[in-house]
Formats: C-alpha cells, structure tokens, sequence
C-alpha cells in the first residue's frame, strides 16, 4: 500500500513540475509577443492557456484522489495540501500571460509605443521569480523559495515605476494617451505574475517546515 502511495506522490511531484515548465513557457511567450510585437506568437499563447487549465484539472483530481483514498499526513499531506494552492497560482499566473497576449495583439498595429524598459525590467523579475520559485520546489529548497519572497518588494517598485513613466509620457506627448492603459495593464499583469510566485514559495516552505509565513 505505502509503495502504491509513494508511487502517487512521485507521479504528483511530476506533475507539478511539468505544470511548472509550462507557466515559464508561457510567460516565455508572452514577453516575445509584447516586446517584439509578435502576434502570432501572442495567440498561440492565448490558445496555450486551455492546456495549462487542464493540467491544473489533472493534478486537482490526482490531489483528491491521494485525500480521499489515501488519507496522508504529516509531510505527505502538507505536499498534498500545498499542491492543491500551488496549482491554483500556476494557473493565474498562465491566465496573466494569456491576457499579455492579448494586449500584445491589440497593441500589434499600434505606432510609435513607447520604448517601456521598466516593462522589460518587470518581465525579466517575474520569469526569475517564477523559475525559481518552481526550482525551490524541486530542489525543496526554503532559501531560494525565501528569496523569491523577498524579490516580490522589487516587482512592486517596478510597477511604481512604470506608472509614473506613464503618467510622464502622456504629460509629454499626448499620443501616448490611448496606449497607456493597456501597457498599465501589462505592467499590472507581470507585478501579478509575481504576487503569484511569491504565493508558491510561500507554499513551498510550508510544505517542507510546515509554517505558513
């Protein structure tokens, strides 16, 4: 019975970890599509987020599974339990990549857009946020997960940032009116991205320690 359930908790492991890759991916996408005006890139991003939707169905229904049947504890239901919430940010954060996507295609034909590198900035913090916080599971490692607490202070002075060199260009250049909500909304999106990544290395250091910080 303990080998089958083993078997369980690795394959969930697994899967985890395949969701994961698949989040960087799509936020991989979504910073070629805004920062090189790709849309093709863009909707195949948006048509990626269903199998990011159904990997997260996948691991809830492996994870309920493991509850009912094998009724785990201690360690093995702190893994479960921290699963269950780690899916649920990994699927916001490929929602937020999809919806960069979108803005991306919207803004495609749109001319003379501000060079945004606080965007560029911001983009960069959450994919290392994101891949680190997924590193620190793999590896359950609580001082990298620790550290992806900490760099979220920094993606929210960035999206300071970004709104006042907004609110700047739009002073100085009323042409930038139109296009300066949706690339705000980037902005929001990737400091987003990271509130979510915080939340998994949050759930990764419970689940080795056991203390929700």
């Amino acid at each position: 019975m303990r080998n089958y359930f083993d078997k369980q908790l690795n394959e969930l492991n697994g899967e985890l970890i395949t969701m994961g890759h698949m989040v960087e991916q799509a936020i991989e996408y979504a910073i070629e599509a805004i920062v090189h005006h790709d849309p093709e890139k863009a909707k195949g991003n948006v048509d990626y987020d269903e199998e990011i939707d159904n990997k997260m169905r996948d691991i809830e229904g492996l994870c309920m599974k493991l509850l009912m049947k094998q009724q785990p504890v201690a360690s093995d239901l702190r893994l479960v339990s921290s699963a269950l919430r780690m899916v649920a940010d990994m699927e916001r954060i490929g929602d937020h990549a999809a919806d960069i996507s979108e803005i991306s295609i919207f803004l495609a034909d749109a001319r003379d857009l501000p060079e945004m590198e606080v965007i560029k900035k911001m983009a960069a913090e959450s994919m290392v946020m994101v891949m680190d916080a997924i590193q620190a599971f793999v590896n359950r490692d609580m001082e990298k997960a620790e550290e992806v607490v900490q760099r979220d202070d920094l993606m929210d002075e960035l999206f300071l940032e970004a709104k006042r060199t907004l609110i700047r260009l739009i002073q100085e250049n009323g042409k930038f009116t139109e296009a300066a909500p949706d690339l705000l909304l980037v902005a929001k999106y990737f400091e987003r991205i990271g509130d979510h990544a915080e939340n998994i290395a949050k759930w990764v250091i419970y689940m080795i320690c056991g203390e929700r910080k």
